[in-house]
């Protein structure tokens, strides 16, 4: 039976640990979503959770074994062991000069295109947003990556819950998969949220185009 459904039946995910892996050349997102009996639940470069089992691979990660909610995984030649719920953590450097200008993004669970990225050179999950204006990301999120956003232009939002502080900022960078963005207008807001928006500001700079479960974006300027 296909992971998807499984999940839609009622497994509850623990949480999302996330590892950034990158050599001067390429860089592949590997997300631990939860864990299906012994089965790791792998998310790789963004596609849909998949159930692998100790000793199996799935695009180039294998799943050394497994112990409650830690997954020991060996991507590389080297072994990292991933916690579910765990903060993001990035493994190696990632080359911003490799002039790729085009990314392709598989649709989840709810049809929604979550992601792994990188704003200023840290590691945060995004969902693809066209209503947004702007890169929307919460102030708990902004201030781990230290971000000096109280010192950008206050603003308020309107959300279900009534009128929230915000700040209007500009992000030096937003990578996506191989893809870098510079000097990026962003919003932080006072309340909470558990992705990071991609919103226009981003998404303006691609030509977009949908295609079943895929989105390409092709780099515009």
């Amino acid at each position: 039976m296909p992971c998807e459904i499984l999940l839609r039946r009622g497994i509850v995910l623990f949480g999302l640990s996330l590892l950034l892996l990158a050599s001067s050349a390429w860089a592949q997102t590997v997300g631990l979503a939860g864990m299906l009996g012994t089965k790791a639940l792998l998310i790789v470069d963004g596609a849909a959770p998949k159930s692998v089992a100790p000793g199996e691979a799935y695009k180039g990660v294998k799943v050394i074994s497994t112990q409650g909610d830690v997954a020991l995984l060996e991507i590389g030649g080297k072994q990292h062991s991933v916690r579910v719920g765990d903060a993001p953590a990035q493994v190696g450097s990632v080359d911003t000069g490799s002039g790729a200008s085009r990314v392709v993004l598989t649709a989840g669970m709810g049809g929604h295109f979550v992601t792994i990225g990188q704003i200023n050179g840290h590691s945060v999950q995004c969902v693809v947003d066209t209503g947004a204006t702007a890169v929307s990301l919460s102030a708990e999120q902004a201030q781990r990556m230290g971000l000096n956003f109280q010192q950008g232009q206050p603003i308020q939002m309107s959300t279900a819950n009534g009128l929230v502080a915000a700040w209007r900022i500009k992000l030096a960078s937003v990578r996506i998969g191989d893809v870098t963005v510079y000097d990026v207008d962003s919003v932080v807001s006072a309340g909470s949220m558990p992705y990071v928006l991609l919103g226009n500001s981003f998404l303006s700079r691609f030509q977009m185009t949908r295609n079943n479960d895929q989105m390409v974006l092709e780099k515009r300027y």
